[in-house]
């Protein structure tokens, strides 16, 4: 039997990650979570097949596993745990971030709807909304990442609120209780992408916000091995939204899932880390003479600094800043770095720089690019978890050489 702990409830985020809301019985009394590494679960006779269809169409089931696209143990003790975290009734993984992220837009959204958007937001979510929701006869609008516009922007027909915080890349910060205060009023659902806070640095569903999503490749798995998505919320929401995930197929594998739970493990400490990294990093790129500007909530020049000091433990591990000139010296800067690889992505144990023109926008106009921010001088940092002086002093050689 499983043993109950007093009051998990009390249970920090770093606890949660590792224990979830108490002990479960493990095959074969693991102290680690097994990878249940089958496509199918077999019955005994035909009567009991009978029996479980029968309890799934009553609502229960009479046991857990009968097809790995339906769910897997491994996938059980990794949702139960981020569930836990988050502090949501549910969880639901897969595959990927974004298959989270479209899913559960794909799941709520109604023919005829209109959803509000808003800008600085990942480019992927942003040409869903662009180049798709038509083909659905659903409206948008995407505005700017504050609870005016977002108020301002809604339509008798808005259903679903989707927005992030912080944002990508220039991580503002939105007013959470605002927008779920005019949500709420008016019946409209309200979705946040919080994957560059995790709930290491806010609970959004704490505040009133419906569903969560994360991409669980970042923070949550932590090491830059393995794609995951996850939203959580209400047993009820997650009851839709794993009958999409399921009918779709966007189920995470059961190595993936022992990665993530894995991960998880170590997620309160790589969150301090992080938060304390951050914040170092953009203080001394601040003061260097070489950058023109710098985005990081922590910093008073930053536009939601109040909100975030008020909303926010900390702010994790993304910097973003522009460098003193044009495309050649940003590039010689990036180029010069000796710790940080040039690639996308974030949360992980390596340090990662890119140049957002260039790595995520390229193929936008460049008239476009330059009226959502997307200049040639911008860099984005996701710092890993190498000492801190080290990166420190990486980034200023590579700005003294401009």
């Amino acid at each position: 039997m499983p043993k109950k702990p007093s009051d998990p409830g009390k249970w920090h985020p770093s606890t949660l990650a590792i224990h979830g809301l108490g002990r479960l019985p493990k095959a074969y009394h693991a102290v680690s979570t097994p990878i249940v590494q089958t496509s199918n679960y077999y019955f005994d006779t035909a009567g009991e097949v009978e029996d479980f269809m029968r309890s799934k169409g009553q609502g229960k089931v009479s046991r857990e596993h009968e097809y790995a696209r339906y769910g897997n143990p491994t996938q059980q003790e990794c949702e139960r745990k981020l569930a836990a975290i988050e502090g949501a009734e549910r969880a639901v993984l897969y595959s990927s971030g974004m298959a989270a992220v479209l899913l559960t837009i794909m799941t709520f959204m109604k023919p005829g709807a209109h959803i509000v958007f808003t800008s600085d937001c990942y480019r992927q979510t942003r040409d869903f909304a662009t180049n798709f929701l038509g083909k659905f006869g659903i409206g948008y609008s995407i505005v700017d990442p504050t609870a005016k516009a977002i108020e301002e922007a809604i339509k008798p027909n808005t259903n679903i609120i989707f927005t992030e915080s912080p944002t990508n890349p220039y991580l503002r910060i939105l007013d959470i209780p605002a927008i779920v205060k005019v949500a709420k009023k008016r019946g409209i659902m309200t979705i946040i992408d919080a994957t560059l806070a995790t709930p290491y640095n806010i609970r959004p569903i704490a505040l009133g916000v419906d569903v969560v999503v994360h991409s669980a490749t970042k923070y949550f798995g932590g090491h830059n091995d393995l794609m995951a998505g996850v939203a959580l919320g209400s047993a009820a929401l997650m009851t839709d939204l794993y009958k999409m995930q399921r009918m779709m197929g966007a189920t995470p594998g059961p190595l993936t899932c022992f990665l993530l739970e894995r991960g998880l493990k170590t997620f309160g400490m790589r969150m301090e880390h992080h938060n304390r990294a951050g914040l170092a990093v953009a203080q001394m790129l601040e003061a260097h003479p070489k950058v023109e500007k710098v985005w990081y909530p922590a910093l008073p020049s930053h536009p939601d600094h109040r909100t975030g000091m008020e909303q926010m433990k900390g702010f994790g591990s993304v910097i973003s800043f522009l460098v003193k000139g044009g495309n050649a010296e940003t590039r010689k800067c990036i180029d010069s770095l000796d710790l940080f690889l040039i690639t996308p992505s974030l949360g992980g144990s390596e340090s990662l720089v890119t140049q957002m023109s260039t790595m995520s926008f390229f193929d936008y106009p460049e008239e476009y690019r330059q009226s959502i921010g997307m200049v040639d001088n911008l860099v984005r940092l996701a710092l890993g978890l190498e000492d801190v002086d080290d990166l420190i002093a990486d980034l200023k050689q590579a700005l003294d050489l401009i």
